[in-house]
């Protein structure tokens, strides 16, 4: 009975031995992933689940505090856990994204390309120049915001990008219908 008592201490003594410790090394590794999924957007793209990355870090660190490294150690791999869910969502995000804004950039140029051609015929039509001051100013300004995208798309802020195109395509089509109709009234009082 002795001989199977030693190796039962021994075993008690590793287990307790290895609980007995703070769990840096994982706490490290959590950290790491959080830094990872920061520098991958996490914080901006999947704010969510890098929140809780932070939490359960924290939580790890509190429970450290309290001496409840098993406490820790889970937290610390939770931590892990979500760092790297996080990164995973933004990088899908931010490549949903981008796909997005391209076909929005497309069909807004596709868009301003009627508009343009619309005012082109207006002028060719001899439509007054007031009459078309308001559409140009709109359309500059459409012009504005797309480039705003542009410059937002290629600094890897797709937020900020889709920010400046929100409302776009309804602003040309805007434009579009009030050239149509200004343009058919004046041409329809020079026929009387």
């Amino acid at each position: 009975m002795t001989r199977w008592s030693l190796p039962a201490l021994l075993a008690c003594a590793l287990l307790s031995g290895a609980c007995g410790d703070p769990p840096n090394k994982e706490m490290d590794q959590a950290q790491g992933a959080i830094d990872a999924a920061r520098a991958a957007g996490a914080d901006r793209y999947a704010a969510e689940e890098y929140a809780a990355a932070g939490r359960a870090l924290g939580s790890a660190r509190e429970a450290v505090t309290a001496r409840d490294y098993r406490l820790a150690l889970n937290n610390a791999l939770e931590s892990r856990e979500h760092a790297q869910n996080a990164a995973r969502e933004a990088a899908d995000t931010k490549a949903r994204l981008s796909s997005e804004i391209e076909r929005s950039m497309a069909d807004i140029a596709a868009l301003l390309a009627q508009a343009t051609t619309r005012i082109e015929a207006a002028k060719k039509a001899r439509v007054a120049p007031r009459v078309l001051r308001e559409p140009e100013r709109a359309l500059a300004a459409v012009e504005a915001d797309v480039q705003k995208a542009s410059a937002a798309m290629k600094v890897d802020d797709y937020l900020a990008a889709r920010t400046a195109l929100d409302g776009v395509k309804a602003r040309i089509d805007k434009v579009i219908a009030s050239l149509d109709a200004r343009a058919g009234a004046q041409i329809s009082r020079r026929r009387r």
